[in-house]
């Protein structure tokens, strides 16, 4: 690469910092900015606050609640027999396993919020996958002719305690809203120790009578905001979205991209997951969920969510007197075994490529991963070791496509001496035809040095689907890198650069940049000639510049693992090439040459000769 090329590909570099130093909002512009969003969100708390104190507010003063006949009578023809449970005061009740710690509600008789208690947050905070004042939960039914929404009922307490503790066996919390002797609906939840997994029934009794007959189905409305719980909040949001499997066992998911998204799944559904980078909230039928439509918004306004998630999903009813729906959570990390475990293909919610990336991340890379963490206490290091199988694994690839290069590399004066020949551009033809002859003569492949660099490539896919999303790596250091799961910035700018390079520098970005180029540059000294066109040159060394904006937001683990693949591949070559020399491979393809029987035309000659003939070209002789 001469220094014309460099100078070009500096500029292109230079203008882009500049061009985004330019357009970076001025402190004026960030601190307007910063304070309407602080205003929105500030809107957002004191109407949630009032709300609290107006139910705080009404449930300790009856004079407000009893104040006339007036109120009771519009609170009665609005819910009918459900009147009675519209007020009351919030309780909450607390329930904790060795890995999760679940707060309920009286209101709504439902999950306030889960907090898990083998992670944090990226700044060191307890770890909540959902808040309850921002999520809704609960059943929309008709009944006496009134909508009703269980959500803002208040249940009772029937089973469990304010403060419970599972360790041996499992236990249960139980929420009921009792209309009468025998007429109820309840809420049962069990959870049982060393487990993700909660159980939740539905059941109903005598309640055929009030809920219109004719329902079929009741539905299960399940709101959202989802919170921020990543470093990297753009890669965060890009894998956040709502994933749903079919009964039949296919699998779906709203586009993660959007910024607005919605299906309406008109057939059963086994599960919906709210799914994150590296967790999930996963409500799982029993049987099946009869249908449900799905929409995603994405967060504009509140810092602290990603995006709002909602779900109306239709339980099958069948209006009997008793009657129960049953149907479970998973609250958990997106950890494939524990997800596997559940027999319920949740574990496809984990980002692992698909068809032959997803078999040799499941079938290889995972396993190994995992074999290598029960010795070595360093994810830093298992990555290192793990690099260097997957090089000793694809070496014979790597072997293979270095010969195959060298035997190209000592024909280039043959294949000279056929272009002095044939200089007319009308003997492209000709020049073709002769160069395959002699590429058969010899017996050489000009794809010989490409077929094994192919082999190895679903190889790097998987890689780069699995470093990302593997929660092992989550808020694991190594080095200067305090996370591999996210970027390691060493430096950060006082500006964004556009093209997914952010504001701030990786060092593994920028490291495996270096070596990328560096690995260009020995293979170039390799290759068949000196002469290439320029701007094919340029582009060559191009593609470690666009590498390092696509790479510098990603998770260190893997520019630290292409990193280390590259420098471990130049070691390889460099040692090939002191054991393997231009004279011994001419060697090799004249003694080759001369026990070679005459073998049988290949097709790709053939139809070379057929074009050729057609043309009236002469073919040479052999």
């Amino acid at each position: 690469m001469d220094r014309n090329s460099w100078i070009g590909l500096a500029l292109i570099v230079g203008v882009m910092f500049f061009w985004s130093y330019l357009t970076k909002p001025t402190p004026e512009e960030t601190a307007e900015r910063q304070k309407v969003q602080d205003s929105l969100i500030q809107v957002q708390k004191d109407r949630a606050q009032k709300q609290i104190l107006l139910d705080q507010e009404m449930a300790n003063n009856p004079s407000i609640t009893n104040s006339g006949a007036n109120s009771d009578s519009i609170v009665k023809s609005q819910l009918g027999d459900f009147s009675s449970f519209a007020s009351g005061e919030r309780k909450f009740y607390t329930v904790e396993n060795n890995l999760m710690k679940i707060r309920f509600l009286n209101q709504g008789g439902r999950v306030y919020s889960v907090e898990l208690k083998n992670y944090k947050k990226f700044d060191g905070t307890p770890l909540i996958l959902f808040d309850g004042d921002s999520t809704e939960f609960g059943l929309n039914f008709f009944a006496q002719n009134r909508s009703i929404a269980t959500n803002q009922l208040f249940f009772e307490m029937e089973k469990g305690s304010d403060n419970l503790v599972v360790s041996d066996k499992p236990e249960t919390m139980a929420f009921i809203l009792k209309l009468a002797e025998g007429q109820h609906i309840e809420y049962v939840y069990t959870i049982s120790p060393d487990t993700y997994h909660v159980d939740f029934d539905i059941n109903f009794l005598g309640m055929n009578n009030l809920i219109s007959a004719n329902t079929g189905n009741i539905a299960l409305q399940w709101k959202s905001f989802i919170s921020s719980l990543e470093k990297g909040r753009k890669w965060e949001e890009s894998n956040t979205t709502i994933i749903y499997k079919f009964n039949e066992a296919d699998i779906d998911k709203l586009s993660e991209t959007s910024d607005e998204a919605n299906e309406n799944l008109n057939t059963p559904l086994k599960w919906i997951s709210y799914k994150q980078q590296f967790f999930n909230v996963a409500l799982i039928a029993d049987g099946a969920f009869s249908n449900a439509s799905v929409k995603l918004e994405k967060e504009l306004t509140n810092p602290n969510y990603l995006k709002q998630f909602s779900s109306e999903i239709s339980l099958p009813y069948n209006s009997k007197a008793n009657e129960s729906i049953p149907m479970s959570f998973y609250f958990g990390p997106n950890h494939y075994q524990t997800l596997k475990k559940l027999d319920v293909d949740l574990e496809e919610v984990v980002t692992l490529g698909r068809n032959i990336i997803r078999w040799i991340n499941v079938g290889v890379v995972i396993p190994l991963f995992n074999w290598l963490g029960k010795f070595i206490g360093n994810y830093g290091v298992i990555i290192l070791v793990l690099t260097i199988i997957i090089k000793l694994v694809l070496f014979p690839f790597t072997y293979k496509s270095y010969i195959s290069t060298a035997k190209m590399k000592v024909l280039k004066p043959e294949v000279d001496k056929l272009s002095e020949k044939f200089p007319k551009p009308e003997d492209a033809m000709k020049k073709q035809q002769a160069t395959m002859a002699l590429y058969k003569k010899v017996g050489v492949s000009p794809l010989g040095g490409c077929l094994p660099m192919l082999f190895q490539m679903p190889i790097l896919f998987a890689m780069f689907r699995f470093f990302p999303n593997s929660i092992e790596l989550r808020q694991e250091s190594f080095l200067w890198a305090q996370d591999l799961s996210s970027y390691d910035a060493v430096i950060h700018l006082p500006f964004t650069v556009p093209l997914g390079f952010g504001d701030h520098i990786s060092l593994w970005c920028l490291l495996m940049t270096i070596v990328n180029v560096v690995y260009l540059k020995f293979n170039d000294q390799m290759s068949m000639s000196n002469n290439q066109i320029p701007g094919m040159k340029l582009m060559m060394y191009m593609m470690p510049v666009m590498m390092l904006f696509w790479f510098n937001s990603y998770a260190s683990a893997l520019s630290y693992y292409y990193f280390l693949s590259l420098l471990i591949t130049i070691i390889q070559t460099w040692l090939i090439r002191k054991t393997v020399s231009d004279e011994e491979v001419l060697a090799k393809l004249k003694a080759a040459q001369a026990n070679k029987k005459v073998a049988p035309k290949s097709k790709w000659q053939t139809r070379l000769e057929e074009m050729a003939k057609q043309k009236g070209y002469q073919l040479p002789k052999k």
